[in-house]
């Protein structure tokens, strides 16, 4: 398994020094807001041939849901989405994490009842599914797709109900994005749901139960770790977390080698 982060305040901002940093922090790879990739294309080329450090996804900077109730703005998602997968691939990167939609609606916070039917939801995702499907074909990458906790989407909560739509659409471009963070709030069973849907995980982000850097609550990363060593999980493992801490550079330092010490033990 490989570490890789996403930005922090704390980074340098030229691509080339925080591609730097980062692998001085302990970490194999970055990943990118999509639209500072398209924004700063060959600046990020440029850095990645000279650090060696690669840009290996990409989570965010397209406008709209591929979920969204707008049609308008569910076609600019896809648009944008598909641009960001071209230059992923210019970049040598693998995929980008997509969500059904985030902090559009909520079940669990009023008015509690959606403007679309449970079915509608279903045909809307299938549709854009089948979409970027294609796109990212015809670029050689991935879409992650990524179940978010009840209450920053309505859609897909679950891996197996991400899982679930993948299958019925046929999708070989679209796999699942494992987010422990997530899965603490939605799944039963972190061990299960991960064995159970491992044919379609490929990618994963970690933070720690209260959003921050991995060892600052309680989430059990040594079960979590456990369950992915058992399905041969050789993907990457993105840290998307806040960092807390009088000095959030040598905590973050210290949280990558908390993590990197659990992977070593769970793949022995």
């Amino acid at each position: 398994m490989k570490l890789i982060t996403q930005d922090k305040e704390f980074f340098p901002s030229r691509m080339e020094e925080k591609l730097s940093f980062v692998y001085k922090l302990g970490f194999d790879g970055f990943e990118i807001d999509g639209r500072l990739l398209i924004e700063e294309l060959a600046e990020v080329k440029a850095a990645v041939r000279s650090t060696g450090v690669p840009v290996a996804s990409a989570c965010g900077g397209y406008r709209g849901w591929i979920g969204d109730f707008s049609s308008e703005r569910r076609s600019q998602a896809i648009k944008d989405i598909g641009e960001i997968l071209q230059a992923l691939a210019d970049v040598g990167g693998k995929g980008i994490v997509v969500p059904a939609a985030w902090g559009m609606f909520s079940k669990r916070l009023p008015p509690m009842v959606p403007p679309r039917s449970d079915s509608e939801d279903t045909a809307v995702l299938l549709d854009s599914l089948e979409r970027l499907n294609s796109l990212a074909k015809d670029t050689g990458t991935l879409i992650y797709l990524e179940p978010l906790n009840r209450y920053e989407d309505h859609m897909l909560n679950t891996l197996g109900s991400a899982a679930k739509l993948i299958e019925e659409g046929g999708f070989s471009s679209v796999r699942l994005t494992a987010d422990a963070f997530h899965m603490n709030i939605e799944e039963a069973d972190l061990r299960k749901s991960i064995v159970q849907n491992k044919e379609f995980i490929a990618h994963v982000h970690i933070a720690d139960s209260n959003r921050y850097q991995p060892g600052q609550a309680h989430l059990d990363f040594g079960y979590f770790f456990s369950a992915l060593s058992e399905i041969d999980y050789g993907g990457n493992v993105v840290f998307e977390c806040r960092v807390t801490g009088d000095d959030p550079i040598e905590r973050y330092r210290e949280s990558c080698c908390f993590i990197r010490s659990i992977v070593g033990n769970s793949d022995t």
